[in-house]
């Protein structure tokens, strides 16, 4: 076996496997050394120059021990997959699922995450996106502080646990999107650096960003594009999510992102099925979904937060920070028609002009995925509140109506369809004491600049907090549930309630009630707590969230907060 190291700036590399030490050779920038002994299983790190800590492997596939600790080699080959017959699953026309998979299940694991995969399928959805499954540090994390980008989290069942859960997904009928982050290493376990430049000059929100046009920085990419090829290619995943692409800084004349579609497409087209790159943008910027043809960057998608505030602001009432111009049905009307509030308009939060018109006629609605809630929605509230803790059953449904009749890709956060009344707070489990206390401590300080008591806001380093965060299978809303199954089979039988065309969709609003023509079918919402009656002609009411709704002589009656689909 051949081991290889890039440590372009190193004066000596040495291996150490379980033969022993090894001298590495230099080959160019990179480093080599050959250990006829090693193979699967074989644990190895590198150290470097005078420093005798070895240290794990950047590339590492495998970090059993925490990211910490020595690497171990992980043979692809090795594994059994059952998913020869799976041919994809596209984005266009699909309901994504959201999950944590330290939180679905009380497991916390791929194969307790297995168990549920029947229930997915009876709810109807067509993908699911795992939060992001790489190495961290600790135990437990969102997963946002990953620093081993090649290796998958060993406590949720390590790489062969992970192509598990793929394979099982799809012989169920599932794909799977992974969340990817490659715009900032974790704050502990983040060992690259030290053998290369692969930070730059410059920061962003979580510290130091990543090198992609600076000196050295050609392998820096391609070590981010190989990891996230690995996950589509050796995981056999249908997607990623790629997390924050806003603080990607790439100043070249090829920008990272048209880089990886490129890359993707390539990789699409080589193992026969679609694979979707979807990118979380605060930009508004359409540019990321046109064609690459088209001047584009080329990606499949983005999220959209605007119909997230759009809907939350409205339902909730809430107006605080972000949501500040959000939450009037002239602002709902012109979301669902145009897929971005800020579109080149001002936006009081940031206090500038934000964003860049959608092409409606060019662009269509499934290149945005949407939520009523999401894990930063829920998870980056004070103390983790979902939907269900605020809202009312009727407003609970009117919002899932709305969801699932969009022009866009609709995404659901694990637990919602059931009104799950368990929260999803912030948790870490960093074994450093220092960095637990200060996490702890930038956390409180966070919400105490929005008048949060210290003592309400829930301690990341906490048992507890995780444990909080756990989905409650034996607390669920059967009723809401059989809505979003309903509507999700509405969705996919009548053409007009998926149709992605933008310039096809029309808002009216009035007296508390919205009307939403979608093709040959109509959605009405009545978002105040009193009876309204609209003038409608329609043959029937095909799906109502609340049995009093009648339609009579050209008359739709709705009682309060309810919604029909005609």
């Amino acid at each position: 076996m051949e081991f290889r190291v890039w440590a372009p700036s190193a004066r000596r590399v040495v291996l150490h496997s379980g033969t022993g030490s090894i001298p590495m050779t230099p080959d160019g920038q990179w480093w080599a050394a050959e250990d006829p002994a090693a193979g699967h299983g074989t644990d190895y790190g590198f150290a470097l120059d005078d420093d005798e800590r070895v240290l794990p492997d950047p590339r590492s596939r495998w970090q059993p021990g925490g990211v910490h600790e020595r690497s171990r080699v992980y043979d692809h080959d090795r594994f059994a997959w059952g998913d020869a017959a799976w041919t994809g699953r596209q984005l266009a026309g699909a309901v994504v699922y959201e999950l944590h998979v330290g939180t679905f299940t009380p497991s916390g694991t791929f194969d307790g995450a297995i168990e549920r995969l029947p229930y997915l399928v009876e709810l109807g959805v067509d993908l699911v996106e795992l939060l992001p499954v790489n190495a961290f540090n600790g135990e437990y994390n969102w997963g946002y502080d990953g620093v081993g980008w090649h290796a998958v989290q060993d406590s949720y069942g390590g790489p062969d646990g992970l192509k598990r859960f793929v394979d099982a997904a799809h012989r169920a009928g599932l794909g799977v999107i992974i969340d990817a982050v490659y715009n900032h290493f974790g704050p502990s376990g983040a060992y690259a650096p030290r053998f290369g430049p692969y930070l730059s000059s410059g920061a962003n929100t979580w510290g130091r960003s990543l090198n992609l046009d600076e000196a050295d920085s050609g392998e820096v990419r391609r070590f981010i594009i190989d990891s996230a090829l690995q996950w589509l290619r050796d995981y056999h995943a249908d997607g990623l999510r790629l997390d924050a692409v806003h603080a990607l800084v790439d100043r070249g004349a090829t920008h990272l992102l048209e880089e990886f579609a490129a890359e993707v497409d390539a990789l699409s087209t080589a193992v026969g099925r679609p694979l979707s790159l979807i990118a979380e943008s605060d930009l508004n910027d359409p540019r990321l979904v046109t064609a690459r043809e088209g001047g584009g960057y080329g990606l499949h998608a983005q999220w959209d937060d605007d119909v997230h505030h759009a809907l939350h602001a409205m339902l909730t009432g809430e107006r605080q920070g972000y949501y500040g111009d959000f939450g009037s049905p002239e602002c709902f009307a012109t979301v669902w028609e145009s897929a971005f509030f800020h579109a080149g308009t001002w936006s009081s939060f940031r206090r500038r002009v934000h964003g860049r018109p959608v092409d409606r006629a060019r662009i269509p609605g499934h290149r945005f995925v949407v939520c009523l809630q999401n894990h930063d929605q829920v998870g980056n509230r004070a103390t983790g509140d979902r939907l269900a803790a605020t809202l009312s059953p009727g407003l609970l449904r009117v919002g899932a109506t709305l969801l699932l009749t969009s022009p866009f890709t609709p995404m659901l956060f694990m637990g919602e369809e059931f009104a799950a009344r368990t929260p999803w707070q912030f948790f870490t489990s960093h074994p450093e004491p220092a960095l637990a206390a200060a996490v702890a401590q930038g956390r409180r300080e966070e919400f105490a600049a929005h008048g949060w008591p210290p003592g309400d806001v829930p301690d990341p380093q906490d048992p507890e907090t995780f444990a909080r965060s756990h989905l409650d299978w034996a607390a669920m809303d059967t009723d809401l549930l059989g809505v979003y199954r309903r509507l999700i089979e509405l969705r996919k039988s009548l053409p007009g309630l998926s149709d992605p065309r933008l310039d096809r969709v029309h808002v009216t609003h009035g007296n508390g009630v919205l009307l939403i023509r979608r093709g040959a079918n109509t959605v009405v919402a009545n978002l105040t707590g009193e009876p309204r009656t609209v003038p409608l002609h329609a043959e029937c009411v095909l799906f109502a969230t609340d049995e009093s709704v009648l339609l009579q002589s050209d008359l739709l009656t709705l009682p309060g907060e309810s919604a029909a689909i005609l």
